[in-house]
């Protein structure tokens, strides 16, 4: 049984295509991967815990790393167009009732 942070490979890779482009910084750490970030968001967000909370062993990454994402993600509307495109697929299925959408 899926776990309800857990996201299937399609949305992922569609999800992915969502996401600004980050360019590699010359100093720090390598940065987390936006798979794991995107769990680590889902999971906070299904789980309804504080940033701080989330568990290192799920290999997330940590909750603040997962947090500024989350926050970058917000300001480049990556949640919108995730929305969106949600929305759009459920309705190519025949599976959308339009009276019950909220949009943004």
């Amino acid at each position: 049984m899926a776990k309800p942070w857990e996201i299937e490979e399609a949305l992922s890779a569609r999800t992915g295509a969502l996401l600004p482009v980050r360019r590699p910084g010359k100093r720090g750490p390598v940065p987390l991967d936006d798979r794991k970030c995107l769990l680590g968001i889902q999971f906070v967000l299904c789980d309804r815990i504080n940033w701080k909370h989330l568990p290192p062993e799920l290999s997330f990454g940590s909750g603040i790393t997962c947090w500024r994402r989350f926050c970058r993600w917000c300001e480049a509307e990556v949640w919108d167009r995730f929305h969106c495109l949600r929305l759009s697929e459920l309705h190519a299925l025949g599976e959308m009732d339009w009276s019950t959408v909220c949009w943004l």
